[in-house]
């Protein structure tokens, strides 16, 4: 049987529905302002392998454990977390050999064998310990964020504590001081032409930094594509914070304790360069732009008649037709493949720019193909984004969606066919004349995790540039693939290199370069260079034959000018300039060997190549201001002069033996030097122990076979360790071991000193013989024992107080006697 409602609960049910009721033409009541929030009090916590989740009851926070050393922080500020998608990682097959998380009284600690992430049940304050306790890096305040109402999503931010004493280096591109600290930085990639010092943005963003605390060095990978921005103890004196216009906050944690143990890490992350062909390594010669054909093969034979060592020439904008990529203008260039093949013959390979802005021209392929493919970016109202680059009016392949990099990457066929050997982006921050850049409401495929071109913009030329390389990988077979960019995001040199972009031609800009150099490979991205002379103005004959000097130890060496400058060759300042730059150059071809060498040692092993002094001591405070000292690889020490008129530099030489290379004479490190520095000389400085393999002298990598390979061995006494890479030089056969990896022990005593030689690998270099120049022996040799058996040759000091002994290339160990 039913029961009916009484009559007077349910009017008074009616009443109390009416007095909830809010109606639409009221104000709606209990709206929260838009402020930030920041994380309260831990009130859960779970667990799911190897990621531990905390919330606060309404945001959720994730700490996930890469790798023994590396842990991984996330915001969720509704407690729901983005898909994980990222285009800088490269690399998750990462070592976890034990991993916890223990709950305390006052905090959790999730911990490895190396690192522990503590979290505060309180303050939801999160810091990083080393195993024995010692703190390395802290909140300030909780990790916050800001709802963004125009856009949706948040502004998010975290805050760290900055120590009295403790110093910052990374962030890639930036023009400023190499030591980071009391400034505040933007990454937004830029268009920044004839930059000055210190001005921000630039043309990359590589969100990673280190610290050094106490001598301790950890790293903060904040991966996040939105507009970043860090601040290093600028604001506050004590505050280190970095946020983002969007995205998630979410960074990873690097342990040390060294630096080179960080940058390492974030290698196995982010992956390193790809193995480069050797004449990549080379000296390059650019300009804007080098037309017609006749011009073009004028360069070359100056080069060849002058005996100045060259690799490659480029061609920018002017050799396309109206300036349409993957288009020859045939009035400049009425027979491209000819031309390359002349070339090529004479030992020069042929690098060409591309741009990212396609004409709008029904009657031009490319732009045609593209729009019925439905290729190019949209913006939100489904209009197509447009805007003015050289061409004219163009639109934009959206790099984004991996369709559209699988085409970008086929259209380099006929350049190929051709005999283009590599391939040079610009203008893709993406530049766009008058606004800058594209509109923020550009759409992009993301991958197929879609999003605006905030999101976007800064792996706008990263992706191009990724397209470039897959494609150049297909059509080149076998061929390793040179690629250059402007604009990039942390991972980019996965598949490029890149140049500090259109500088200018001043004493302040070479020292911008020098620092600029470092921190992109302390950054991750080691195959780096400047524009030789500057990009823009005038360079005097001294500027630029100093430059040349500093250039011969830039990973990536390339002469580079405007088209409204004068010519900048390296004869074009009279013969006793030409002379010097000539020796330069030919020492970078002497070098070679220890260059690539010290590539497969980034490569295969995450080394960066050019090593800031802090980086060999980071413990010593002096070594923080130090910028215009580095090393290329761990062996070679090089001071660039970077004043006009000086004859000689202070240089610290960090602890340890060294040998000046060009005297031989001995110094002990762990002090400062006034060493001398004519204009036809750079101090340059070798480590005690070193075997520094080099060739004879080449025009171009590979103009004739090798008979014999030369090593510079060092003395030493005391156990150092060298090694040697050797393989086909522009081949994928490395990666079936095809390749030698030859390892090298040296120490020595008053009476004796040992070589020891190890080798791995399949490769069989032609040569069989090895010139040992041995350096800076502190006795008279009067016995040498190969494998044992005596050597019969000469044993007297050269001009150079160099012993020369000739040995079989196989040999496992030689004793040099007093």
């Amino acid at each position: 049987m039913e029961v009916s409602e009484d009559p007077l609960s349910a009017q008074q049910g009616m009443n109390e529905q009416e007095e909830d009721l809010q109606h639409i033409n009221n104000p709606i009541l209990g709206l929260e302002p838009i402020v930030k929030k920041y994380l309260l009090s831990v009130k859960s916590y779970r667990q799911d392998s190897n990621r531990f989740f905390f919330s606060d009851g309404t945001a959720e926070v994730e700490v996930k454990v890469v790798s023994n050393e590396i842990i991984r922080v996330r915001l969720a500020p509704g407690g729901v977390f983005l898909e994980e998608f990222s285009y800088a990682i490269g690399n998750t097959g990462h070592t976890i050999s034990v991993f916890s998380c223990k709950e305390l009284e006052d905090s959790y600690r999730v911990e490895t064998n190396s690192v522990a992430c503590v979290i505060n049940k309180n303050t939801f304050l999160i810091s990083f310990e080393d195993i024995n306790g010692g703190l390395i890096n802290e909140d300030k305040i909780p990790m916050h964020w800001e709802e963004n109402i125009d856009f949706g999503g948040y502004y998010v931010y975290a805050t760290k504590k900055c120590q009295d004493d403790e110093s910052f280096f990374g962030l890639g591109d930036k023009s400023s001081d190499l030591n980071l600290r009391g400034n505040r930085y933007l990454n937004w990639n830029t268009d920044a032409y004839s930059y000055g010092k210190g001005q921000d943005p630039l043309y990359r963003t590589i969100p990673f930094y280190m610290g050094i605390n106490n001598g301790i060095s950890y790293g903060i990978f904040f991966d996040n594509t939105f507009k970043s921005h860090f601040d290093f103890a600028h604001q506050d004196h004590d505050d280190v914070s970095f946020w983002a216009d969007g995205g998630e906050m979410q960074y990873y944690y690097i342990h040390g304790p060294h630096m080179m143990d960080v940058v390492k890490r974030y290698h196995s992350l982010t992956g390193t360069h790809q193995m480069p062909a050797k004449w990549a390594l080379g000296f390059h010669q650019c300009r804007w732009s080098y037309y017609p054909e006749k011009k073009v093969k004028d360069i070359a034979r100056n080069f060849r008649e002058r005996k100045i060592p060259c690799d490659a020439i480029y061609l920018d904008i002017d050799y396309m037709d109206g300036y349409r990529c993957f288009t020859w203008n045939k009035k400049y260039f009425p027979d491209p493949a000819r031309m390359m093949k002349e070339l090529s013959a004479d030992g020069f390979k042929t690098v060409v720019i591309i741009d990212p802005g396609i004409r709008v021209d029904e009657n031009y392929r490319v732009y045609s193909e593209g729009k019925q493919n439905n290729y190019f970016c949209r913006r939100c109202d489904d209009y197509f984004m447009e805007g003015h680059v050289w061409p004219g009016r163009c639109q934009f392949p959206d790099f984004t969606n991996p369709k559209v990099r699988e085409w970008w990457g086929g259209l380099f066929k006929e350049l190929v066919d051709a005999g283009v050997a590599g391939v040079w982006n610009d203008m893709n921050e993406p530049a766009v004349f008058g606004s800058g850049t594209f509109p923020v409401d550009v759409r992009h495929n993301y991958d197929g995790f879609h999003g605006s071109h905030r999101k976007a913009h800064n792996v706008y030329g990263m992706q191009m540039v990724r397209a470039t390389y897959e494609g150049l990988k297909k059509l080149q077979k076998n061929k390793r693939p040179f690629t250059i960019t402007r604009a990039g995001y942390s991972g980019v040199q996965r598949y490029s290199s890149v140049w500090t972009g259109d500088n200018v031609a001043s004493w302040e800009h070479l020292k911008i370069a020098i620092i600029q150099c470092q921190r992109l490979s302390m950054s991750g991205v080691s195959f780096c260079g400047s524009d030789i002379g500057g990009f823009s103005g005038e360079p005097d004959a001294e500027l630029f034959t100093r430059w040349i000097q500093m250039g011969v130890f830039s990973p990536f060496m390339r002469a580079h000018s405007a088209g409204d400058t004068s010519e900048r060759e390296p004869w074009s300042f009279g013969k006793e300039y030409e002379d010097i730059n000539r020796k330069f150059i030919e020492l970078r071809y002497r070098l070679l060997p220890y260059i690539y060498s010290a590539f497969w040692e980034h490569h295969r092993h995450d080394f960066p190549i050019l090593r800031p002094l802090v980086m060999h001591e980071q413990e010593n405070i002096l070594t923080h201001s130090i910028q215009e000292i580095f090393t290329f690889g761990d062996k070679i020490l090089i001071a660039p002069v970077s004043d006009p008129g000086a004859r000689s530099k202070n240089v610290y030489l960090p602890a340890g033996s060294w040998y000046n290379y060009w005297s031989h004479e001995h110094m002990q490190g762990g002090r400062e030097y006034q060493v001398a520095a004519p204009l036809d000389s750079m101090p340059i400085f070798v480590k005690a122990g070193s075997v520094i393999p080099e060739s004879p002298v080449m025009q171009y990598v590979g103009e004739f076979e090798i008979e014999e390979l030369i090593f510079q061995i060092y003395y030493s006494d005391y156990e150092a360790n060298s090694f040697y890479f050797e393989d086909h030089d522009d081949t994928f056969a490395f990666e079936q071991n095809i390749y030698l990896e030859k390892k090298y022990v040296v120490n020595g005593d008053s009476k004796s000193m040992t070589i020891i030689q190890s080798v791995e690998g399949l490769f069989t270099p032609r040569y069989e013989t090895y010139d040992l120049k041995i350096i800076g022996l502190p006795f008279t040799p009067v016995k040498v024992l190969i494998d044992g058996a005596e050597y019969k040759g000469e044993l007297t000091f050269d001009e150079l107080k160099r012993v020369r002994i000739k040995s079989n290339k196989n040999f496992k160990r030689i004793e040099i006697l007093a």
